[in-house]
């Protein structure tokens, strides 16, 4: 039973109160002090910290009957159990939020708990991403579409891409051999971009901004021997990746948006776990625009991914 309202609701309610929490912070130098490290092993900085204290009083006030997943905290549920799940990241772009920077935003999720098998990313039921720092938000309902109407790119050529990637705790070499291709044929006649934030990069895509976000980094570790030890260089001994809370709400508000998202594989998202964090829980992406200009990144990553099997094996 959820005894708060709606789910949409309290998704929205949570959202919006994380982001009036975190703005007044953006810039503040005093929010780059270490605070320790989070369940998926990324640095947990005090701005985080605060934003996770934050949330965790929200929904214990509010919604004592739900639980949560978050980066920092884990999965929380009440002793009696629960029937839904909130999957939080209470700032996607903790970098960009201290730079003072506009890529970074609160990503909150709804999922019904399956107690007969694994909760999934397809059973998110309402997906809310809002920017910190203008205060804009996205809204998606599983089937019931999206507020605000989506305005997508209709570029379907590689050369004319603009398009984003995140570099943070992966390293730079392996990401530059497989996304070398698609960087060098964009970047006089399209765009490429870092903006530190896979929220920030996915609904770029729904306003039209950006054609497509490109993220290969768990595909570069599963397929390429060698590769996990390096990511884990990087990463001070973690594997930094995308996990399913980066993900959640943004992947359901391209969907309703009509994007195409997969992991770079191809494969859906829909099966994935939804509830973990660490290596075997991260999950690549390919979001895009539209089906011909996802088929041809797809492409382009197949070719990448054999150009660093390559390298690494000789």
């Amino acid at each position: 039973m959820l005894t708060s309202g709606s789910p949409r609701e309290l998704v929205l309610e949570l959202a919006a109160a994380l982001r009036d929490e975190v703005a007044p912070g953006l810039g503040d130098h005093a929010g780059r002090a270490h605070s320790g490290a989070g369940e998926g092993g990324d640095i947990t900085f005090a701005i985080d910290e605060r934003a996770e204290a934050f949330m965790e009083s929200f929904v214990a006030e509010r919604a004592p009957d739900v639980a949560f997943y978050s980066e920092d905290r884990g999965l929380v549920a009440p002793p009696t159990g629960a029937d839904w799940v909130l999957v939080v990241d209470p700032i996607d772009g903790t970098r960009p939020a201290m730079a003072g920077l506009e890529a970074a935003c609160v990503s909150v999720a709804v999922a019904r708990l399956e107690p007969e098998r694994q909760t999934r990313m397809g059973d998110v039921a309402t997906g809310c991403v809002v920017e910190i720092k203008s205060g804009h938000a996205f809204v998606a309902q599983r089937g019931g579409g999206l507020e605000p109407r989506p305005s997508l790119s209709a570029t379907r050529e590689l050369s004319r891409m603009f398009w984003a990637y995140g570099l943070r705790g992966r390293p730079v070499r392996a990401i530059a051999e497989v996304l070398g291709e698609l960087i060098d044929s964009s970047s006089v006649g399209g765009g490429t971009f870092d903006l530190g934030s896979a929220t920030f990069d996915m609904t770029r895509i729904v306003t039209g901004q950006l054609d497509a976000y490109i993220e290969p980094g768990p595909r570069i570790v599963s397929d390429v021997p060698g590769m996990r030890e390096e990511f884990e260089r990087v990463g001070n001994g973690a594997v930094l990746n995308n996990s399913p809370y980066d993900l959640a709400a943004a992947a359901l508000i391209l969907e309703e948006a009509g994007a195409v998202v997969t992991d770079a594989y191809g494969a859906p998202l829909a099966g994935r776990p939804l509830l973990g964090s660490g290596a075997e829980f991260q999950i690549s992406c390919v979001a895009a625009a539209n089906q011909e200009l996802h088929a041809a990144i797809i492409r382009e990553l197949d070719l990448g991914i054999e150009r660093l099997a390559r390298i690494a094996s000789s």
